[in-house]
């Protein structure tokens, strides 16, 4: 099946816009099979990007505007987000001990136990894009760092 049908459209202005559509379209594709493992643990994709960025930096802690320039979504609220994962014990905030007037967010235990158990289910989610291959992944990936070059 191809976009024409997905979406009920069959022409297109030019490539250009049938691309742009199909980027979209499955963009939504790939959040929603993604939004399907996380929500077995409770856990949102902007979450979930937060804690792997704790992660990768632990056992430094980052301050908000550090989390924020290393998310994929960079509209995110990310201090509600922080907010949500301190509530759920997957993150803490401490007072920074150079400056007062920051917040310092570390990963919990209970963080990185849940990331340990989702690390688990990454081959379920590399098995969302199982029908290219590995070549392809590459190839496609090369293709989107290109667009983005482009702007």
């Amino acid at each position: 099946m191809g976009i024409e049908q997905d979406i009920h459209q069959q022409k297109f202005r030019n490539a250009y816009q049938k691309a742009s559509i199909n980027l979209i379209f499955t963009e939504s594709w790939l959040r929603d099979k993604i939004k399907e493992i996380l929500d077995t643990k409770d856990i949102t994709s902007q979450q979930f990007n937060i804690l792997r960025i704790l992660r990768g930096s632990h056992p430094e802690p980052l301050s908000t505007l550090q989390i924020r320039e290393r998310m994929l979504e960079k509209m995110s609220d990310t201090s509600r987000i922080v907010d949500r994962l301190v509530t759920k014990g997957l993150a803490k905030k401490i007072i920074c001990k150079t400056d007062r007037r920051l917040v310092d967010i570390h990963i919990t235990d209970k963080g990185k136990a849940l990331l340990k158990n989702l690390d688990e289910k990454q081959d379920e989610m590399d098995q969302i894009l199982s029908k290219i291959s590995e070549e392809e992944a590459n190839i496609l990936s090369n293709l989107l760092d290109k667009i983005r070059d482009g702007v």
